[in-house]
């Protein structure tokens, strides 16, 4: 039997993933979908789809997906729906979980890694956030949980977009950039996703791409102390703050500094394999915790392929991508996002770690 792809449905509250659920669990779409709801979820899906009170823990929709509540641990849940799946006894392709409002989706996607029972039946496919515009900019001042759920991401939602003015979505998106600028954004609203958007996007397949916008890139190469790139032209000290208003009359953006943020590391020359993974051993061992996602295409001695790695917390894999074509300039991009993360000793470890 094939894997049976997983998302992660993460997001603040209000940002309307209850809306998108209630479309995934209704919809003609033609999948069959099973969603796992967090049931001590602030925002229950309406009784008027769910019978709360059943003893059943799965309830079947007309439209062929299954709802099923999360009663002991997502970890008992997965293997009894696959279990279930197995014996011809529910049919559905894919699992959608919606984690709580204020959950971190670190644990909920290390449990596809580090089960070996869940790793077997399921692949996870990627970690969708919702962003409230409306509130997001409270939310990620005030709640780590919110900005880790930024972090996590491999692809961002921001709804209710039409409540805010262009300034504050722009201003909104560049903050997220900066603390995740691996996860395309995209505004939606009321939760009107195209499902072939939320599903398959492959975040957490080790395929050769890295996807940081470009521009990300091209503001790091100013020498910015912290890749603040800010364009008018003055620096901050690193650590300095960054206090003049939000909006300067150049127009650009300023924003607070998150203790989320994301660095990438870059150097032509060819990694030496052993001491890299000291040294990430080492990191993952001291940092893991806050570690949020990191993920390179890399550049070793011995081998005429990239090697793709990426990890979750102190989680992490590496394999072997693509050969590097002829006359393709070799190189290596790393990125990570992670709270508070000591960017000078991560930077000159894998500095270190090169031939």
């Amino acid at each position: 039997m094939s894997l049976i792809p997983a998302t992660i449905l993460t997001g603040f509250l209000g940002s309307g993933k209850t809306t998108l659920l209630k479309r995934v669990l209704a919809e003609a779409h033609g999948q069959k979908i099973a969603v796992i709801e967090n049931e001590f979820g602030e925002e229950n899906i309406d009784s008027d789809i769910l019978v709360t009170d059943t003893k059943e823990q799965i309830i079947q929709m007309s439209n062929g997906c299954i709802c099923c509540t999360i009663r002991e641990d997502l970890r008992e849940t997965l293997q009894m729906l696959a279990a279930k799946k197995r014996k011809g006894l529910l049919d559905f392709d894919r699992v959608v979980i919606e984690t709580t409002g204020l959950a971190d989706p670190g644990p909920v996607a290390q449990t596809f890694f580090m089960d070996d029972e869940i790793a077997e039946s399921y692949l996870l496919d990627s970690i969708l956030t919702l962003v409230d515009a409306k509130h997001a900019e409270q939310q990620l001042n005030d709640r780590q949980e919110a900005r880790r759920q930024v972090g996590f991401a491999d692809q961002i939602f921001i709804s209710k977009t039409d409540l805010v003015s262009k300034d504050d979505v722009d201003a909104l998106m560049h903050r997220i950039k900066h603390m995740n600028p691996r996860a395309p954004q995209k505004a939606v609203h009321f939760g009107e996703v195209a499902l072939s958007e939320v599903l398959d996007l492959r975040g957490f397949n080790l395929n050769a791409k890295l996807d940081i916008d470009p521009d990300f890139l091209k503001e790091d190469d100013h020498g910015h102390s912290h890749g603040h790139g800010d364009h008018d032209g003055h620096d901050h000290a690193p650590g300095e703050s960054c206090d003049h208003p939000s909006h300067d009359h150049s127009g650009h953006h300023h924003h607070r500094d998150d203790d989320v943020k994301s660095f990438v590391f870059k150097s032509d020359r060819p990694f030496d394999a052993a001491k890299l993974e000291d040294f990430l051993s080492a990191i993952v061992n001291i940092y893991g915790p806050r570690m949020l996602r990191y993920k390179g295409v890399l550049y070793m001695k011995g081998t005429d392929r990239k090697v793709i790695f990426q990890g979750v917390h102190q989680l992490m894999g590496s394999d072997l991508g693509p050969q590097w074509a002829d006359g393709e300039a070799r190189s290596s991009k790393m990125v990570f996002i992670g709270i508070d993360l000591p960017k000078d000793i991560l930077l000159q470890g894998m500095e270190q770690s090169l031939v």
